[in-house]
This record gives structure tokens, sequence and C-alpha cells, in this order.
């Protein structure tokens, strides 16, 4: 998951501190950040368009969804919601 630091363009493709886990497009934009812990993605994420615009948070538990998950249309709106077990969809709320 880590092994590509950058871009060929020079940029990052992603930043870690230790805690906190940031990934970027080409462009330099950042695509997704939320913990990073033992090497799996934990608790909540967010994730954003190349425009900077939030497209979806969730949440993952041992790098697979589970939780609530919340995905946004191009607008903004509230384009639906999800409830993830083990990376499996068990209940759709919107």
């Amino acid at each position: 998951m880590l092994s590509k630091k950058y871009y060929t363009n020079g940029q990052r493709v992603y930043k870690y501190d230790g805690f906190k886990l940031v990934f970027y497009y080409k462009s330099g934009v950042i695509k997704a950040s939320g913990p990073f812990i033992n090497n799996c993605m934990e608790g909540e994420w967010k994730f954003w368009r190349e425009t900077g615009q939030l497209w979806q948070i969730g949440n993952f538990k041992s790098n697979m969804k589970h939780g609530l998950w919340v995905r946004y249309n191009r607008e903004g709106q509230e384009e639906y919601m999800e409830t993830f077990e083990k990376n499996k969809p068990v209940k759709k709320i919107k």
C-alpha cells in the first residue's frame, strides 16, 4: 500500500506521521486521509474528488469497511448512506 512514494512529476503519493496517513492525487490535491495504525486503515477516513470536493466519509476496522459510510454527489448533497460489517454492506439507509 505504501510502496510508491512519488509520482513521476515529483508529487508525493502519501504522507504518514506515525498515526495519520494522507494520500494525494498527482496534482497535489488531497485524495484521502485518516488513521493508519499497525499498517491498517482504522477509524474515520475522508475521501475527496480531485477538485478538492468531499466525496465520502467512512469507517474502517483492520483495513475493512466497518460502520457508517456516507457518499456525496458533485453538488455536495448526500447521495447515500450505508452500513458495513467486515467489508460487506449490511444496511442501505438512503
